[in-house]
């Protein structure tokens, strides 16, 4: 079988679930893994990567797409020896879908005092306490590709007032959107901000305490929500722990973090108002992830434009 077809993987995911998805995908061509370091790489055409080995373009020059195996590409931007070809990001029904049932679900969980009820749970209490109605807030999406238009309409299906912010504005039918311009007074709306922003220079450590004073007071909750699945960048730590201890915020949930995996004497873990998941929102589905590449390459191939085509500029 010629290498010059070949696949090479470079998936820092689980190696069984990897295995399995690959007895199904790429028939007919090459697969190389870049773990193996006597594999020759040097003819491949094709490449999908999460966090790959920093050699991996110098053992294969001669690549002509990247696929990244999620949704997020700041981990291939940052790579030594870029080549200059299209970056293609990870668009899947499966993927959209896992990451709007976590934002509702993480919503759901503050509107109805899920982490308070857990805590009193783990102290033997019976106390009822105020749950308002959905209605009853303004859930900001910050952040509106595809995840956030999705998250954006599963939330107004529950009920949430919803409202949108990306830099430049959007038109959402049923959602009200700010642009760059707008976002004080979007963050003066929101009880509930879910942060689901790619990673850029104009993103990197957005979500500080100037940004989170701004946010809506006195609501329906009493204090507001935070809540993060775009990337952990995005979030200064040490002013989000801040405003949780003093009230700024009354709760957040996270699923992205400035250090990954989350240390052990993270200050996060002990905090009784905040939610921890391990990068799980949206944790890719092998099997969905090598078709959405085998349906690429063919068009590749055939000379059809790719899809979901990075930019640049914008590193999104």
């Amino acid at each position: 079988m010629s290498s010059e077809n070949a696949v090479v993987i470079d998936l820092k995911f689980e190696r069984r679930e990897v295995d399995a998805a690959l007895g199904h995908a790429f028939a007919g061509r090459q697969v190389l893994r870049a773990s193996d370091r006597e594999q020759d790489l040097s003819q491949a055409r094709y490449a999908v990567v999460w966090k790959p080995e920093a050699d991996l373009f110098k053992r294969a020059p001669k690549l002509e797409v990247l696929f990244s195996g999620g949704a997020g590409v700041d981990h291939v931007l940052t790579l030594p020896d870029l080549p200059d070809i299209p970056i293609v990001r990870f668009v899947d029904h499966s993927l959209t879908t896992r990451m709007s049932e976590w934002v509702v679900l993480q919503c759901l969980s503050h509107l109805r005092q899920v982490p308070a009820y857990s805590r009193q749970q783990r102290e033997h209490v019976w106390r009822e306490l105020s749950q308002p109605e959905a209605k009853e807030l303004t859930v900001g999406v910050m952040g509106l590709g595809v995840l956030g238009q999705d998250s954006a309409a599963k939330l107004k299906v529950m009920g949430f007032d919803v409202i949108g912010w990306s830099r430049r504005k959007k038109e959402i039918e049923g959602v009200e959107t700010f642009d760059a311009n707008g976002l004080d007074e979007f963050l003066s709306r929101a009880d509930i901000l879910v942060g689901l922003l790619p990673l850029t220079e104009e993103t990197r450590g957005i979500f500080d305490a100037s940004l989170f004073g701004k946010l809506r007071q006195g609501g329906a909750l009493g204090k507001p929500v935070f809540i993060n699945a775009g990337r952990g960048g995005s979030q200064v730590e040490k002013d989000l722990v801040t405003a949780l201890r003093t009230g700024v915020l009354g709760g957040a949930s996270l699923d992205v973090f400035e250090a990954e995996p989350l240390s052990s004497d993270n200050l996060f873990w002990d905090m009784g108002n905040v939610i921890i998941t391990p990068h799980a929102a949206s944790a890719s589905d092998v099997r969905a992830l090598f078709h959405h590449v085998e349906r690429q390459i063919a068009r590749h191939e055939a000379g059809e434009p790719l899809q979901h085509v990075v930019d640049r500029q914008t590193g999104y």
